[in-house]
């Protein structure tokens, strides 16, 4: 459980408002404004801005201002890191030039401008004669907030794109849901404020899935192990060996299979109003039913152009007509009816419901009581299938988080993020696991001086994994493994490696898994590898078996399976339904 900071000052409050260049400090009431216009300071924030500009001309210690801004409560240096960078957002100060804040190296800061006290309060003055507006040279406000630039990395043969906003100490990747355009984030004030609060206390990483926004568009759509990549992909094109991940609706499937595939690049996780899988069964009702999925479908197929789904997502300004023009392009400009119907589509197979036990990194999900779109159950339910999730739980019916009490959810994010101390377990990573059973066919014709037809097969094994990026080579008594970190290229190597084998005289039986792996000294144990030898051993000879695990991530990507029959497993309570992957396929690569 992360330590709650306190919301409010202990600073006294008795003193008359205080003017800088400006801006009006009205400690009274805790707020900060720009003539006539208030502006956006986190609690923390002003209580720091309250504290320096009390003690102006003056250095303040670090020390001095937790005492006087969190009494009795431990919080490190990057805390007060991220309310120094957001007041100075709101003050478009200069860290290098600065005209208000000064930072003294390791020991704290100066408030550098002239201060006066105000002879009335704001409530007085806003019954004065309207002042002139300020001179050209006067520091902008958040209003004056200039889009960020739109950059290209490059994702195997696909460009994504990607926008860098804020400077802070946490890098923090944001995932929106179903479709997105970057630049039409800005258009809409609420999502340019909510993006905006996220950039005062992260540097904020923005980008469009492939197929949608301003990201190439693809001919197939992708799959969440193809998502995955783009992320990555984008990581590395802006720097970030590690990041915390904030997805959003079905943004939150991915983001959960990324954290659990690569614990080591995920510092912490935030899902909003998520779910675990699109459809409804027995063991998951919240979910809607095919029928009433297929009625949606048809919405689209008939609408898409106008506002479609807004009723469900943003309730509270369904029939505000500027959002709902901005909605209306916002999903035009995202993705082409076409498009928009194969996404929604795709995305009603999404099923992570065995990912979520295996995710190892810090996880908050935020869920509004009353989503019109996806029920609070579904958070409640992924927050209970996560080791040592936090769950919190928003008054509310809108689905957007950037509609209606954005705070109290922005509150809520970023004290999880820059607060988590919570150490990281490195060593257990979801994988999909190959186990690869193999046996020399027999030729009578074969001399005694002809090469090992198992070792010849082997060296080719070695030149697919590294094409299909798997994770080494693991010799066992009858055969190898090897693991990946997607499960369609599993699929697609195992496939190509059943297709190879009689060329070199062995027969192969290939069986893969998707759990949970043990690494330690660069060896890979655990329940998935054990579970994939199983499914291999009842595999025909060139017949590729995966588990319903396998086939459930792989939702989109055009691999096509025939049911294999429940069979019985050690260690699974009821057997487990397998699947073979159809043969004569030519998957995408």
């Amino acid at each position: 459980m992360l330590t709650k900071m306190h919301e409010r000052s202990h600073l006294p409050t008795d003193e008359p408002p205080l003017v800088f260049g400006p801006f009006r400090l009205e400690i009274a009431d805790a707020t900060l404004w720009h003539g006539s216009q208030s502006l956006p300071l986190t609690p923390k924030a002003f209580s720091v801005l309250q504290c320096l500009v009390q003690r102006r001309g003056r250095l303040v210690t670090k020390d001095e201002l937790y005492n006087a801004v969190w009494p009795g409560v431990f919080v490190g240096d990057a805390v007060l890191k991220v309310c120094v960078l957001e007041i100075r957002r709101v003050l478009a100060d200069d860290a290098k030039a600065p005209r208000y804040i000064e930072t003294v190296h390791r020991r704290g800061y100066r408030f550098i401008a002239p201060v006066t006290e105000a002879p009335e309060s704001r409530l007085a003055a806003a019954a004065a004669p309207v002042q002139a507006p300020p001179a050209a040279d006067a520091p902008a406000v958040l209003d004056t907030f200039q889009p960020p630039e739109t950059h290209y990395a490059r994702s195997g043969d696909v460009n994504i794109a990607y926008q860098v906003v804020g400077d802070g100490p946490l890098d923090l990747v944001f995932v929106m849901g179903w479709v997105s355009h970057l630049e039409y984030f800005w258009q809409e004030p609420s999502f340019a404020r909510f993006l905006r609060r996220l950039a005062s206390f992260s540097r904020l990483i923005l980008f469009d899935k492939r197929g949608t926004g301003l990201s190439d568009r693809v001919t197939a759509l992708p799959t969440l192990e193809e998502r995955m990549d783009d992320v990555r992909a984008v990581m590395e094109a802006v720097g970030s060996e590690r990041a915390a991940l904030l997805g959003i609706s079905e943004g939150g499937p991915m983001c959960s299979l990324f954290a659990a595939t690569y614990p080591e690049k995920t510092s912490a996780l935030v899902m909003i109003g998520t779910y675990a899988k699109r459809v409804w069964d027995p063991d998951y009702p919240w979910a809607p039913t095919l029928e009433t999925r297929g009625l949606f479908f048809d919405e689209i197929r008939e609408h898409w152009g106008g506002p479609v789904g807004l009723e469900e997502r943003a309730p509270s300004v369904a029939a505000d007509p500027a959002f709902r023009a901005w909605w209306s392009t916002y999903l035009r400009m995202g993705a082409s009816p076409g498009a928009a119907l194969r996404l929604t589509q795709m995305n009603a197979d999404i099923n992570v419901l065995s990912v979520l036990p295996l995710i190892r990194v810090p996880t908050l999900i935020l869920h509004r009581t009353d989503d019109r779109c996806l029920r609070v159950e579904e958070g409640r339910y992924m927050a209970g299938m996560i080791p040592d999730a936090r769950f919190v739980e928003l008054p509310g019916e809108d689905h957007l988080p950037f509609v209606g009490d954005q705070d109290a959810m922005l509150d809520e994010i970023e004290q999880f993020l820059t607060g988590s101390s919570r150490s990281l377990e490195l060593d257990r990573v979801l994988a999909t696991v190959m186990c690869v059973c193999a046996s020399a066919t027999a030729d009578e014709g074969r001399g005694a001086a002809s090469p090992d037809p198992i070792e010849r097969f082997y060296a080719h094994a070695r030149k697919e994994l590294e094409w299909f990026r798997g994770g080494g080579f693991a010799a066992h008594p009858a055969g190898f493994i090897s693991t990946f970190d997607g499960p369609a290229r599993a699929i697609r190597c195992a496939s190509a490696l059943s297709a190879a084998a009689p060329r070199f005289g062995v027969d192969v039986r290939i069986g893969l898994h998707t759990g949970e792996c043990d690494v330690r000294n660069d060896k890979i144990t655990g329940v998935a590898v054990d579970t994939a030898a199983q499914v291999a051993g009842h595999a025909a000879p060139s017949e590729v078996l995966v588990s319903r695990t396998v086939k459930d991530l792989v939702a989109g990507s055009g691999l096509r399976f025939e049911d294999h029959g429940k069979h019985a497993l050690d260690g699974v309570t009821g057997g487990w339904r397998l699947y073979a992957v159809e043969r004569g396929v030519q998957p995408r690569s």
